[in-house]
């Protein structure tokens, strides 16, 4: 089972970002951590960050053809892209939403997400293990299928 994991705007900051909200956990250690964690569940795990909102509808694009389902942090493109929510719906993958920090406890706008209403699950405020989970989840998912 081969899962992609997608990581969106300014989380190649994280470990320097506002440490009080997202940590000092860093992109390189969450991605090792989560190779790890892939291991453990018998799956292949490919990484992609970006800040660009096209970048990563072509990634949802092309994923559709080599990858069974995607774990997604869409940053702040949560509460406003709807070329990324459908992207993600026209792919027919399945994808978990997940985020650092407990979105519905910030600001208003932040609680709001394009993406949550196409997407199999959603996982917020564990800090770097809302990636576990949401990958957990979705391969438990999937293997169920």
């Amino acid at each position: 089972m081969k899962i992609l994991i997608i990581h969106g705007p300014n989380l190649n900051m994280l470990g320097k970002r506002e440490p009080e909200i997202y940590g000092s956990t860093t992109l390189e250690e969450i991605d090792s951590a989560l190779v790890t964690k892939a291991k453990e569940l018998g799956v292949e795990v490919t990484f992609f960050q970006s800040n660009s909102e096209g970048e990563i509808v072509s990634t949802i694009q092309d994923a559709m053809s080599k990858f069974d389902g995607v774990v997604i942090n869409p940053g702040a493109y949560t509460h406003t892209s709807v070329a990324i929510r459908d992207a993600i719906l026209s792919s027919g993958l399945a994808v978990v939403e997940v985020h650092i920090s407990n979105v519905y406890k910030r600001e208003d706008f932040r609680q709001k997400s394009f993406v949550s209403g196409v997407a199999l699950g959603v996982i917020s405020g564990f800090g770097i293990n809302s990636y576990f989970l949401g990958l957990s989840g979705l391969v438990e998912h999937l293997s169920n299928q």
